[in-house]
């Protein structure tokens, strides 16, 4: 009974030692201790700006990005975003009225804002650069989404 006790307590004392330095390994939440990173890296990113694009974008701009012929540009292939890096950001996290052009046709909708985050707008951003035949090398940062003034 002693010796179970005494590895109980060892045991005991082990966890709490690694949930002090953030250990993981035992499975112990340790978000109270240390905080945990965001994964920044781009695939990651996409992944989250999927959800996002999903959940707020895709009504107008189609499963595909296609968006609706005359009303709602394509993001598949769109040059404009590719062109216009800090406009389209901008348009993401500000909303868009006014003319613009996209793979040579004009619209002319509203965009409201959608009240997302920084950082839910650079996933999305990612999302969109990266899928339906866009392809961008440089990942959209959250500090280069807050760096965009109104």
């Amino acid at each position: 009974m002693k010796t179970a006790l005494i590895t109980l307590a060892s045991f005991a004392t082990i966890l709490i030692f690694s949930a002090a330095k953030g250990d993981q390994s035992f499975g112990i939440n340790t978000s109270v201790y240390i905080p945990i990173q965001k994964d920044t890296t781009l695939q990651n990113s996409i992944k989250r700006g999927k959800t996002v694009y999903e959940d707020f974008c895709m009504q107008c701009h189609m499963v595909t990005g296609e968006g609706i012929p005359g009303a709602f540009p394509p993001l598949a292939k769109a040059d404009y975003l590719l062109n216009n890096r800090t406009k389209a950001i901008h348009a993401v996290k500000y909303g868009l009225q006014g003319p613009i052009t996209v793979n040579g046709t004009d619209y002319n909708s509203i965009m409201a804002p959608l009240g997302l985050y920084d950082d839910e707008i650079a996933d999305v951003m990612n999302y969109i650069l990266n899928s339906w035949g866009n392809s961008s090398d440089k990942p959209v940062t959250e500090k280069e989404v807050a760096a965009i003034e109104k």
